[in-house]
């Protein structure tokens, strides 16, 4: 009786541990999507930059992708990411990177878009900034799991030109999903141009600008790093300011004047 007694909590001590395990197996990884419109010398109102970082169908060698700062170089020589796949989807998309953190459950998605295509490029992110644009990416590398990117990341974040001074857009996006999505935009004076548009999409701005700046990759590993630490938006603001106050030789004053949270 005591024998068969002790097997029955020993089972449901095991169940409740294999119930747990089987929790955790299922809990989805966070995700972010980063839409990144290469810089174009010619399709684009910026300030002209040298030839090989201007050109806007070459990703490997473009200011905003395969130069020093940009997205895919910078992400892939830091420490906390490790690049697990290389895709080319279709255009207006020229490349897509695939990104796992090193030390958290977290994932970083990130689109190249062609320079001529930079409208696109920001209706696209304001879809998934919305909770539209909803993208299945397949995932290659160590897990056998598909990436739910787009207006199912938990962070949507634009880099690039700020296309909003040379275009209107058609239309505000809708918003399409009761959950918030955080957005992060790296573009000059972004939350004066941007503001409309994720007031209608319902986001929330965790990171954008007053002024013109220079959309480099280190803000925003500086600013997803306090992210993934679960930081207070101050804290990722001030993550955000130290690191281009680093780069762009400026002070953490002029920096945290330049990258705010919130509206």
């Amino acid at each position: 009786m005591l024998l068969s007694l002790m097997s029955r909590r020993i089972f449901s001590a095991g169940l409740l541990v294999t119930l747990a395990i089987s929790a955790c197996a299922q809990t989805p990884p966070r995700v972010i999507h980063v839409f990144v419109a290469l810089a174009d010398n010619e399709h684009q109102g910026i300030v002209p930059v040298p030839k090989a970082l201007g050109n806007g169908d070459d990703p490997a060698h473009n200011l905003y992708w395969g130069a020093g700062g940009g997205v895919k170089t910078f992400f892939q020589r830091s420490q906390e990411w490790k690049l697990i796949s290389t895709q080319k989807p279709p255009a207006p998309v020229l490349e897509r990177c695939i990104f796992k953190h090193r030390t958290a459950d977290v994932y970083l998605v990130a689109d190249a878009y062609q320079g001529a295509q930079i409208k696109q490029a920001i209706v696209d992110f304001l879809e998934a900034a919305s909770g539209g644009f909803n993208s299945k990416v397949a995932m290659v590398g160590s897990r056998n799991l598909d990436i739910n990117a787009g207006g199912s990341a938990d962070v949507v974040a634009y880099v690039g030109h700020d296309g909003l001074m040379d275009f209107t857009l058609d239309k505000l996006p809708h918003n399409q999903a009761e959950n918030r999505r955080e957005t992060i935009i790296l573009a000059c004076a972004s939350k004066q141009y941007f503001t409309n548009a994720i007031r209608a999409a319902k986001a929330s701005p965790l990171l954008w600008t007053t002024n013109l700046m220079a959309p480099e990759a280190y803000t925003l590993k500086a600013a997803l790093d306090g992210w993934i630490a679960k930081e207070s938006a101050e804290q990722i603001r001030q993550r955000a300011a130290e690191a281009y106050s680093k780069y762009q030789k400026c002070s953490v004053k002029a920096a945290r004047g330049l990258l705010v949270t919130g509206w």
